[in-house]
C-alpha cells in the first residue's frame, strides 16, 4: 500500500497559488470601475430621489403642490452633482483598497482574484462614504433634513445590494491587472 504525501504545512506547493504576490491593480482599472459604478449608482439615485421627493417629501413639508417635473429636476440636480463628487471619491476608495492585500489571491491561471469577504468590507466602507455624500447633496438641493435623511438612508439598502454585485462582477474581469 502506497503512502499519501503529506500536505504542506506552510502554504501551497505551487507558487502561482501563493497570495503574497497577486498582480498589481492598475489605475485604469480603478477608472473603469468608477465609471461603470457611477452609471449604476446615478440611475439608482435619480429614481430613488425622485420617488422620495415626490411621495415622501410632502410628509416633511417639502414641495407641497410642486409638479412631478419640478421634483424630477431636483432629483436630477442631486444625481448629476453626485456624478462628479462620487467619481472622485470612488477613485480614491479604489486606490486605497488597491494598497490593501487582504483577501486577495491568484486563480489557477495566475490572475488576481478578490475574495467575497473583501468585497463585503469594500461594500461597507464605500457605502458609508457614498451615503454621507448623497445625504449632503440632498440636503443642499432640498433644504430639508427629513428628505435628505430619507434619500441617504434608503439609498444604503439599494446601493449595498447593487455595489456588492458590481464588485463580484469586477472580480471576474481581468482588465487593468498587471
Amino acid at each position: 500500500m502506497r503512502e499519501q504525501p503529506e500536505k504542506p504545512i506552510f502554504g501551497p506547493e505551487d507558487s502561482r497559488l501563493d497570495p503574497k504576490n497577486p498582480p498589481e491593480v492598475k489605475a485604469w482599472r480603478s477608472v473603469a470601475k468608477a465609471v461603470s459604478w457611477r452609471v449604476v449608482g446615478t440611475i439608482d439615485t435619480l429614481i430613488l430621489s425622485w420617488l422620495i421627493i415626490t411621495y415622501l417629501g410632502p410628509l416633511f413639508g417639502l414641495n407641497e403642490g410642486v409638479s412631478h417635473a419640478d421634483n424630477l429636476e431636483t432629483a436630477t440636480y442631486i444625481a448629476v452633482t453626485e456624478v462628479l463628487t462620487k467619481m472622485v471619491l470612488y477613485f480614491l476608495h479604489e486606490r486605497g483598497w488597491a494598497m490593501v492585500k487582504w483577501d486577495v489571491g491568484v486563480d489557477d491561471e495566475g490572475h488576481r482574484r478578490e475574495g467575497i469577504k473583501r468585497s463585503g468590507v469594500k461594500t461597507g466602507t464605500w457605502r458609508m462614504i457614498a451615503s454621507l455624500d448623497t445625504f449632503l447633496l440632498a440636503f443642499f438641493f432640498t433644504g430639508n433634513i427629513g428628505t435628505a435623511l430619507s434619500i441617504g438612508g434608503l439609498e444604503i439598502v439599494t446601493k449595498l445590494v447593487l455595489y456588492f454585485f458590481h464588485e463580484r462582477a469586477w472580480s471576474r474581469v481581468k482588465f487593468g491587472l498587471g
